[in-house]
């Protein structure tokens, strides 16, 4: 087992590709801690992954308010003693994340700001801090294809997105001297149970669907299939591999 007996947080870790990383983990030997803001989800797979015989917690968490995060990191420390890999998965994505430019309010940029880009750097500081003083740990995040190539109606989502991409480089920079490796995933189309229908639901929304692009696989991917990827950047297979982005798109943006 790759991560036998390692402690790992991920947060969003219940629903889509956050499930696929907790699962993956699991049986790979971590001992996972599932950091969510709607815990009875968290805590619905942290029993379903118990009853199997993995060790898996649940803790509620906001991760845009640090006081809460630093709760978590606690936690950890006490069930746990250590925190050996973060996985920064936690975001406003879907249909969520979507509004016309000239109509996002207010509201719409503060929510997604706050989770996926203030989360992510909260929950990074607080668990680092406690990684330095071991000399060691792993941060991936999960950024998006979107980093690279616009979407209709996501701006702030993918100027967030875009965000995670450069913070992986400066944090890998800064936290080199702790021993701490930082890296990020960004995922293409993946299919989850809320965007079967994503296309369909965002052109009933008013967006015109011309910006779509063509996945040369000819597929959409599987959600096991980012968590792979995250769990060979987790793993000491991976390092010497420090301050990049992996694209797990199907070829979305190979032109």
């Amino acid at each position: 087992m790759k991560l036998k007996d390692r402690v790992a947080i991920v947060t969003g870790g219940s629903t889509g590709i956050g499930r696929g990383i907790t699962e993956r983990f699991a049986r790979e030997g971590a001992r996972v801690i599932i950091a969510q803001r709607r815990i009875e989800l968290a805590e619905d797979l942290a029993r379903t992954l118990r009853a199997q015989g993995y060790e898996v917690a649940a803790v509620e968490v906001d991760i845009s308010i640090r006081e809460q995060v630093k709760q978590l990191v606690a936690y950890a420390i006490e069930h746990f003693n250590r925190i050996d890999i973060l996985v920064n998965n936690a975001s406003v994505t879907g249909l969520a994340a979507y509004a016309p430019f000239l109509e996002c309010s207010d509201d719409h940029l503060t929510k997604i700001i706050d989770v996926n880009l203030k989360g992510t750097v909260i929950c990074s500081q607080e668990v680092a801090k406690v990684m330095a003083t071991h000399q060691k740990g792993v941060i991936v995040h999960i950024s998006s294809v979107a980093a690279y190539a616009a979407q209709e109606g996501a701006a702030v989502y993918t100027a967030t997105k875009a965000a995670i991409v450069a913070l992986t480089k400066c944090m890998s920079l800064e936290l080199s001297a702790h021993g701490i490796r930082v890296n990020c995933i960004a995922p293409g189309d993946i299919l989850i149970e809320s965007n079967e229908e994503i296309v369909e639901d965002l052109k009933s929304r008013g967006l015109t669907g011309r910006y779509l692009r063509r996945i040369p696989l000819g597929r959409r991917g599987a959600v096991d299939e980012v968590a792979s990827a995250v769990l060979f950047l987790s793993s000491d297979e991976a390092s010497y591999i420090h301050g990049t982005t992996l694209i797990v798109d199907g070829g979305f943006l190979s032109y």
